[in-house]
């Protein structure tokens, strides 16, 4: 289960082909358990309906830029394997609008995804300091851009690596910013339905393979040594494959499919992608991020 489409995370390209950070997490799930990367059948939902859908059976895995919370997790049937992308709820707001800063928008009508956390988010934040604006929904990526690039919204909010794709959507993306201040924590995460725990674990330890994987490699610091690392990294999960339903080779057909997590990271945001989305929060922990990986051995 993917978006309906947001650049960088999840969108179709002109091919036919998904591309994205959350695409990428999902091919490595099949490269893992089908033995192929590409084997995927790609169902797209509206924000609102993400889980709903997984919950009820029309997909094993949902990447959707969708972020764990409790109440997802108690209100449904689901379960979050591993966070996928760190990011918080921004702001995208004319250039030339005059706004620098969130509080600049008390009263103002600011356009939301519906089914995501973002009303609520405005709610508490904005509360919180007395104010208040007017959070106006709209059920996909598509028309909750719209209502922005028409004017008929000061501001549109979403997690900050999401809007990014969203501002390279529009005409003349120089025009528009997004403001540097983040109102929330928003973990994106990949999900499963709960019940079935030798899913859950298998999708969990493929994202950590991608991150482990990713350390290996930094700390191979001769030249030449990033095989040997990603093989060695490889090597040590591959050990554990019958524990988890898998066989030996599982690792590196996930690390052959799409690389480490820099690798899926810098492919889908980095500066070649015109998006240029900085890691922040998700470099590794050695490098002052959040992306903490797991021992494999």
């Amino acid at each position: 289960m993917v978006s309906r489409g947001i650049r960088g995370l999840s969108q179709r390209g002109d091919d036919g082909r998904w591309v994205g950070l959350d695409t990428d997490i999902a091919r490595a799930v099949a490269a893992a358990a089908l033995g192929d990367g590409e084997a995927v059948d790609w169902v797209s939902s509206d924000p609102a309906d993400r889980l709903t859908h997984l919950a009820a059976g029309d997909a094993e895995l949902t990447v959707s830029n969708v972020s764990w919370t409790l109440g997802r997790e108690a209100s449904l049937p689901v379960l979050f394997a591993g966070v996928t992308c760190y990011d918080g709820e921004g702001f995208l707001v004319r250039a030339d609008s005059g706004i620098t800063a969130p509080e600049q928008l008390a009263g103002q009508r600011v356009a939301v995804q519906a089914g995501t956390t973002s009303a609520a988010n405005l709610a508490s934040w904005y509360g919180a300091r007395g104010l208040a604006v007017e959070p106006v929904a709209h059920a996909t990526p598509a028309k909750t851009l719209a209502a922005y690039a028409d004017g008929a919204c000061v501001a549109y909010v979403l997690d900050r690596v999401a809007l990014a794709g969203e501002r390279a959507a529009l005409a003349d993306p120089g025009a528009h910013r997004i403001l540097d201040e983040a109102i929330s924590r928003e973990p994106m995460a990949a999900a499963v339905r709960d019940g079935d725990a030798a899913w859950f674990r298998l999708c969990r330890w493929v994202l950590q393979l991608l991150v482990s994987a990713e350390l290996h490699v930094n700390e191979a610091v001769e030249v030449g040594e990033r095989e040997k690392a990603l093989a060695q990294a490889a090597e040590a999960a591959g050990a554990h494959g019958a524990a988890i339903g898998l066989d030996q080779d599982w690792a590196a057909r996930v690390l052959a499919a799409v690389g480490t997590y820099a690798d899926v990271y810098e492919r889908n945001l980095g500066p070649a992608t015109g998006l240029n989305v900085p890691r922040g929060m998700n470099e590794l922990f050695t490098r002052g991020g959040l992306q903490y990986a797991v021992p494999l051995h």
